[in-house]
């Protein structure tokens, strides 16, 4: 019996936007994966403000349930729970792989990140024995230039940022085409980033 291969595709998803929904379909579409598993970050590891964790998981929730016709799709609590463990310091990838792979000893797990991610591994918490553990597929960014030697999938998703979303989110500007609707709908019955 072969291992099912998970893709964990993790960020503080504040708020997720389309450009996030984009990189699940396309990874799906074409990656050697059987799952992705939305992973919201539940503290950030670099001390940003974050919408409530909870808030996030809905949001995500929304994303993940415009994959009706793909049950592979879903939003993995496994950060709040790392973060309620004894000795929690930070959000650590490597920390969230290792938790899983106890937790799901029959699967293998991929990292999906941005192209824009490469130019950061520097500060991540042991970044060579993660990728060992969770080989990532890099999903390339409009606008952002990409190390020599880098296998990329083979688009450039669309440079929607969340910072700029929460902007115009607080500003009371337009957001149309930038998040789902139903991530939209959810921010404005909570009363998100105002």
């Amino acid at each position: 019996m072969s291992k099912r291969t998970i893709a964990l595709y993790g960020g503080s998803f504040n708020p997720p936007h389309a450009a996030h929904q984009l990189v699940a379909c396309y990874v799906l579409a074409t990656q050697p994966v059987d799952e992705l598993w939305f992973v919201p970050t539940y503290s950030h590891p670099f001390g940003k403000p974050l919408a409530p964790y909870e808030d996030r998981v809905e949001m995500c929730k929304r994303v993940a349930a415009m994959f009706a016709r793909e049950p592979a799709v879903r939003v993995s609590l496994a950060e709040r729970a790392l973060a309620k463990r004894p000795g929690f310091v930070a959000s650590r990838t490597l920390d969230l792989v290792d938790y899983l792979r106890a937790r799901e000893p029959a699967a293998t797990f991929r990292l999906v990140i941005g192209a824009d991610i490469l130019a950061e591994t520097d500060k991540w918490y042991r970044w060579d024995e993660l990728m060992k553990r969770a080989p990532a597929i890099v999903v390339g960014r409009s606008g952002v230039a990409l190390p020599k030697r880098v296998t990329v999938t083979g688009v450039a998703m669309p440079a929607i940022s969340g910072t700029e979303i929460r902007k115009r989110l607080g500003q009371g500007r337009e957001v149309a085409g930038l998040l789902p609707t139903s991530v939209l709908r959810y921010i404005r019955s909570r009363k998100l980033y105002q």
